[in-house]
């Protein structure tokens, strides 16, 4: 039985992001947008894609956006993109990994996400919990 006075939440996130977008800045910046925005794991990752790997890097540039939104920083106050990774388990269950200052500040969370796309269209939800 879950004891429901333990569980607090203490962020919501949610972001709707244009694949479209992430493939133009792609194509536009190249590896300096990339390697500023994801971590090497999901550049690794979504790059098994090959055509289609766009739908993959917009849905962690969606994720990356609700766990800033959950956060209640956005992109300020010294959020680094790079320091939010998304990997999947071998279900294909998405987690995220926190490195350098998130991690110090935010590693005690429990983090919920929920990532789906289309080929126009990325959408992620993130719970946070204490």
């Amino acid at each position: 039985m879950i004891n429901k006075s333990r569980i607090m939440i203490y962020g919501i996130g949610t972001d709707l992001c244009e694949v479209n977008r992430i493939k133009q800045s792609i194509e536009k910046y190249g590896e300096k947008f990339v390697s500023r925005v994801f971590t090497p794991t999901e550049i690794a990752y979504c790059d098994l894609f090959n055509d289609k790997k766009y739908v993959h890097y917009a849905a962690r540039f969606a994720a990356k956006e609700a766990f800033s939104k959950a956060i209640g920083t956005g992109f300020a106050e010294g959020f680094k993109l790079n320091e939010v990774g998304i990997i999947n388990e071998s279900s294909g269950k998405p987690y995220i990994e926190l490195f350098g200052s998130l991690k110090e500040k935010y590693s005690q969370l429990t983090v919920h996400i929920s990532l789906s796309h289309t080929d126009d269209n990325a959408h992620a939800y993130l719970i946070l919990e204490i």
